[in-house]
């Protein structure tokens, strides 16, 4: 798991945890933000755009709006870096030029 080298991630705890589930931790570089940027900027947008507009009654309700953003954000939102195409146009078309390569 690639992690950046906040507090919650090095803690013995979750480093505990990781080893228990079978996964590597895997913390980025020190001042190379590539290595975890994307991840940082969707969290940005995520809360920004859903958790901290909407107040959930319980973890079920929680549970729902993630879905329902999951689904409007690969499906509707066109993203600049992938010259204005929703992420799920450029999954289908990453997939179809590994088809093509095989």
């Amino acid at each position: 798991m690639r992690h950046d080298y906040g507090s919650q991630y090095t803690s013995d705890d979750f480093q505990d945890e990781l080893d228990f589930l079978g996964i590597k931790s895997s913390p980025a570089y020190v001042r190379s933000p590539e290595c975890n940027g994307c991840i940082e900027r969707f969290f940005r947008t995520l809360k920004e755009n859903l958790l901290w507009i909407q107040v959930f009654e319980d973890i079920e309700d929680l549970n729902q709006a993630l879905q329902e953003f999951k689904h409007l954000y690969n499906t509707q939102w066109v993203i600049a870096r992938h010259n204005y195409k929703t992420p799920n146009k450029v999954r289908e078309r990453r997939l179809a030029s590994l088809n093509e390569a095989a």
